[in-house]
């Protein structure tokens, strides 16, 4: 996966909760920064297997530098509290090159108060302020008071995208469901994994992983998961929150039967079969051949 080379130019003040802070990275060696667009977000780096997206916050008008913005979870894996840790005014980096869909969408953000919340101002006078919503609990508007009229209508091209702590996330999609919404259409993020099996549910079982252009294969213990086994013999694979929460390691599935896992493929993706998230996901098959 091709990379950029960038120093840490700045980190301005962290706002008044102090638990999130604002990096300023530019190009290495007087390198020039590809153009991105409003929406646009960057994989950063931190650490062998530590890969974390984040969302670039300035302007795409502002030549010559990514800003980005990170909050800090001392309860979490280490991906927030890493930044926060290491990273420092000309520190370098490894990012990837911004990556933008470009469709249409509107933003719903919602806060508890604005008092709480990321800096506002960088939404407000954004490129894409037209298209956002700011929600404040404390002034009576949350999901649960009611939904945005955009999630109630279901229109067939359209994709529902929901990112957000336990009891917010199940609500939204609940609402959206009652509003025939197709389970096709709805995509969902945790800030952390949905608990683990209880007794009873299926229990992993030992298999191979073939690689497609090599016919290497590699068995997979029971306590093992695929994403550790292929690292652990030097295959490169994409990987971010290794909990099957980001979507970032789905990988193609040319022959066998996976045994998914993860929480990020929706029913239609899953029943295809033709696509498994290595870091947890499993095989269901004695043999999967992977596409890489």
């Amino acid at each position: 996966m091709k990379t950029l080379d960038v120093i840490v130019h700045a980190i301005p003040p962290a706002g008044t909760t102090g638990t999130s802070r604002s990096h300023e990275l530019r190009a290495a060696a007087g390198s020039a920064l590809p153009p991105f667009e409003a929406g646009a977000h960057t994989d950063v780096h931190l650490g062998p297997s530590l890969v974390r997206p984040y969302t670039l916050c300035n302007s795409p008008q502002d030549n010559g530098r990514y800003l980005i913005r990170v909050r800090r979870d001392d309860a979490g894996r280490g991906g927030s509290r890493a930044p926060h840790r290491d990273l420092t005014v000309g520190g370098r980096l490894r990012i990837s090159p911004p990556r933008a869909r470009g469709a249409s969408f509107v933003l719903h953000h919602y806060t508890s108060s604005a008092a709480e919340a990321p800096p506002l101002e960088r939404l407000r006078t954004s490129a894409f302020a037209e298209r956002t919503v700011i929600h404040h609990s404390d002034q009576g508007d949350s999901v649960r008071t009611g939904l945005p009229a955009e999630l109630l209508v279901p229109e067939a091209d359209t994709a529902v995208h929901v990112c957000g702590p336990d009891g917010f996330m199940p609500h939204v999609v609940t609402e959206a469901t009652v509003a025939d919404r197709h389970p096709g259409q709805l995509h969902t993020e945790r800030f952390a994994p949905a608990a683990p099996p209880t007794a009873g549910d299926e229990v992993a079982t030992g298999s191979t992983v073939r690689i497609a252009s090599t016919g290497i294969g590699h068995p997979v213990p029971a306590d093992r998961t695929t994403a550790d086994v292929l690292t652990a013999h030097g295959v490169e694979v994409e990987l971010s929150c290794e909990q099957g929460i980001c979507g970032a390691c789905p990988t193609p599935v040319p022959d066998g039967e996976p045994d998914h896992r993860d929480e990020v493929q929706t029913p239609d993706e899953r029943a295809a079969g033709d696509r498994i998230t290595i870091c947890c996901s499993r095989a269901r098959t004695p043999e999967l051949l992977l596409g890489l």
